[in-house]
């Protein structure tokens, strides 16, 4: 069940990436329902479930829109918003990429809790 969501999942990132049009229901439903930390938490681990970071950094881009935290994750780790998006965006964070590759070697993988 897991998987099938997952392939959805990554259909549904890739596509809005790649400039595919999604309908607008689907973006706002999916906005509306990440908003709540355990189903982000939820959301960004069907993401990592694959082994993919560039699905899992779409995955977070959506969760920081919608809970709409940019601007405090920018004052927290001070770093401009500027610098968060590109450690974000598709090409992502090349340390994040390395560590997900050498715990799936070893058998594990990041997880994600709330902490709410």
């Amino acid at each position: 069940m897991i998987g099938s969501f997952y392939n959805k999942l990554v259909t549904v990132l890739l596509g809005a990436y790649q400039g595919c049009t999604l309908s607008v229901s689907y973006n706002d439903y999916l906005i509306e329902s990440i908003k709540d930390p355990k189903e982000a938490a939820g959301y960004l681990n069907a993401a990592l479930e694959g082994g993919d970071i560039k699905v899992f950094l779409l995955a977070l881009q959506n969760v920081i829109k919608a809970q709409g935290v940019i601007a405090a994750l920018s004052e927290k780790t001070h770093k401009s918003r500027t610098s968060l998006y590109k450690s974000i965006s598709y090409n992502g964070n090349p340390y994040l990429k390395s560590a997900n590759q050498i715990l799936s070697t070893m058998g594990m993988h990041l997880v994600v809790v709330a902490n709410r």
